[in-house]
């Protein structure tokens, strides 16, 4: 992975760490732009320090590498403050794209986890015996959304879209209620799911 990384040009490993409890010393030595975090880190979970890497610096861009290819992991994982979920097996194809969208400040997911994603989303629906509500969005309410699943803040959307703090704090607020979302992670889930991001 490291042999990876250093053909692309602008990116420089820092530091390797060969656990969890490790990684987080080295994220506050190193103060690193982005971390790559394997799920099944010993003494503390890729997860875990994410979610403890996140409290103390936020600005931090984490990419979260797993053998998993389950939709609980990805909602754990996001929900810790991860901007890309890659599964193991496809590290070679997805690592560069993914360091180059989470450098981007968007997100990244192996193709195969937003197949899973999306299907499991049509299963649900199906079950629920739901339409999607995505078309009930205004057009403003969709661009909102899309520039949170691309894990852009309130204040960087409103300067996007040229509009105040407040009234895409609005349009936020009203596309989680007709989407019946909760949280960040989400948006980006679903955003995912619809393809609307990758």
């Amino acid at each position: 992975m490291r042999s990876l990384l250093d053909t692309e040009p602008g990116v420089e490993v820092v530091g390797e760490a060969s656990n969890g409890r490790e990684a987080l010393k080295l994220l506050e030595a190193l103060r690193p732009d982005m971390a790559i975090l394997d799920v099944a880190m010993p003494m503390l979970n890729g997860i875990e320090v994410t979610a403890q890497a996140m409290k103390a610096f936020p600005e931090l861009k984490v990419i979260i590498l797993s053998m998993y290819a389950d939709e609980s992991y990805v909602v754990r994982a996001l929900t810790a403050g991860a901007r890309a979920y890659l599964l193991k097996e496809a590290t070679e194809e997805d690592l560069l794209p993914a360091v180059r969208a989470v450098a981007g400040g968007r997100s990244f997911f192996s193709p195969a986890i937003s197949s899973i994603l999306l299907a499991d989303y049509v299963r649900h629906l199906k079950q629920r015996g739901l339409e999607d509500s995505y078309d009930i969005l205004s057009d403003r309410e969709k661009e909102v959304l899309q520039l949170l699943a691309e894990g852009r803040s309130n204040k960087e959307a409103a300067a996007v879209l040229n509009l105040s703090l407040s009234t895409v704090e609005t349009h936020r607020l009203k596309l989680m209620q007709k989407l019946s979302l909760h949280n960040t992670a989400e948006i980006v889930l679903y955003a995912v799911r619809k393809g609307i991001i990758a």
